[in-house]
Formats: C-alpha cells, structure tokens, sequence
C-alpha cells in the first residue's frame, strides 16, 4: 500500500501534466519512496487522458481515472479519493498554481499530531474580481452557516486516511471537499504557502459557474435562508397589518374617501415577488431532496490505468 497519494482531478490543463508528474516524482520521495499519483479527467475537452495514459504506461505509481463526461472538479475529486490508497492523501489542482514542493512543509506539520492541514494562499495570485467575489462569497457563507470560512483556503492540504474515509461515508449528493472537510471534524491546522499563477490553460471556473456553485454551496449546507424568508414573512405582514389598521381609521373617520391606487399597487407587487421569491427558493431546496433520494451515483468512470 502506499505510504502517500497525491489526488488530482484533471480538466482543460494538459500542458501542465506532465510538468506537474515531473515535480512530483521529485518531492514526494523526499517523504517516502512509496507513493502514487492519481490523475482523475473530468471529461477534459483536450488531450489530457491521452497524455495520463501515457505516464500510466510509463510509470505504473501513475493511476489515471476517465469519467464519462464533465461531473464537475468536487466530484473528480470524490472520483480519486475512492481510488487512493494511501494512509496519507494530497488533494491538488492540477494547473501548477499548488505548488508541489509545498507538500513537503504540509506532510512536516502532520508530525505534530495533526489530521489535516490545509494550505493557506496567503498571497493568492488569482484576478482581482476573483478574489473579491471569493471574499464576498465566504464571508456570506460563514454568516448562513454559523462556521468560519477562510477564502484563502481551497482544496489544496494533506489529509490522514481516516478524514478520507469520514469524507466518502457522508452520503450528500452535492459535493464540495474543503467544506466537507470541515465537517467532519478532526485535529486540522492552516499553514501559509505559495499560491503561483496560471501559466497555462484556462480555469473551468466561468463567473457563471461560480456564481452557481455558491448558491448550490449556500442552499445544500445552510437552512438559514428559508428561516430568514420566514422572518421577513412575518416582518411584512405585521407591517402590512399596521398599515391596513391605520388606513381602516382613516376611511371611518371619513378622511380617505377614495382608496390610493398608487399604494395598493405596490402592496400587491411587493408580496408577489416575496411569495415567488420564496416559492422559488423552496423549489430549489426540493430539487435537492429530489436528486438526494434519486441516490445516482456521484459520477461514472468509464477508463481506468493501472486502478483495478
């Protein structure tokens, strides 16, 4: 068995594999000889599988996974943690912007007894819009949550087996690994590392798509929203209960003769887009209780090298 495996899921970055195999096979000996590199392609639109097959056949500590089609980087990632084997697990992207000589000081802070650390970009090197919108995002997630999130840190971190084993036991359908991470306990630390620039490809990562991996992220892991809708429920309609016991006093005592038009069309549009509003968001948290109890699977492999 492994001593340590490093998961990496793979899509639309194949001019840095073989980069990224040739500077792992020089770091991860430096903490034991016996280790594996697992390359999981999520329907990669370029010849990145061609490119894994290649340092499979090469190399057979190199384990390639295909899936099927495009399932998304948290389920590329759940892909090759069913796969690694190691009592140690490295999660990375594979775009060289997680650096892999920083392995080394994330496996040397596990000696102090911990289960998990994570890599803390402290200087993240992303677009400036990027990191704001991570900031906004995180700093919105933590306050529906009740947790504390940090947008500095991703899914770059060293993972003890028995997190890896805690991570593919929880049975959510919606998957997002740091924040799963954080759930399941453990004795973690953060330390700071060097985040590096995209030198080649493009990120998956559109500003649409981030935008709906948070409200995906905010709707499975979080219940406040639908508390909050029922606050301002009420807030509304005590509001609209004092206004219509004030205007009933205005027309008995014979100062309203004729009902305000203007008023009453904002009453009927404002509670029309609240109750839509709201219809819509308890749509989307049944929609998520639909694909739970559907119990597909998280993704489907249709290739494998050197994995039995």
């Amino acid at each position: 068995m492994p001593f340590i495996s490093v998961v990496t899921p793979v899509y639309k970055c194949a001019a840095s594999i073989e980069e990224l195999y040739s500077r792992l096979c020089l770091v991860l000996p430096r903490i034991d000889e016996n280790y594996e590199i697992v390359f999981v392609n999520d329907g990669s639109p370029d010849d990145a599988w061609e490119k894994i097959c290649l340092l499979g056949n090469k190399d057979k500590k190199v384990k390639g996974i295909n899936l099927s089609r495009n399932f998304g980087q948290h389920y590329a990632i759940t892909a090759g943690l069913d796969h690694a084997q190691g009592e140690w697990v490295v999660v990375m992207d594979c775009d060289l912007q997680d650096q892999p000589e920083e392995i080394i000081k994330l496996y040397e802070k596990t000696k102090e007894g911990y289960d998990i650390v994570f890599g803390r970009r402290y200087l993240r090197k992303d677009t400036f819009f990027k990191k704001l919108f991570s900031k906004l995002f995180y700093f919105l997630f933590s306050y529906l949550t009740n947790t504390k999130q940090d947008f500095t840190v991703s899914n770059f971190g060293i993972f003890h087996k028995n997190v890896i084993k805690a991570v593919l036991d929880m049975g959510d359908y919606f998957r997002v690994f740091p924040i799963l991470i954080q759930w399941v306990g453990f004795k973690k630390t953060l330390i700071n590392i060097e985040h590096s620039q995209r030198t080649t490809g493009r990120s998956g990562y559109t500003y649409k798509k981030l935008f709906k991996l948070a409200f995906d992220m905010i709707v499975s892991f979080s219940e406040k929203p639908l508390k909050l809708g029922l606050k301002l429920g009420i807030l509304v309609s005590c509001t609209s209960f004092i206004i219509g016991v004030y205007y009933l006093i205005m027309y008995l005592s014979g100062r309203i003769l004729v009902p305000g038009y203007a008023s009453l069309i904002i009453t009927i549009a404002f509670s029309t887009g609240m109750i839509m509003t709201f219809l819509g968001l308890l749509g989307t948290y049944m929609g998520n209780i639909s694909m739970q109890v559907k119990n597909r699977p998280k993704y489907i492999v249709s290739q494998k090298v050197n994995s039995d």
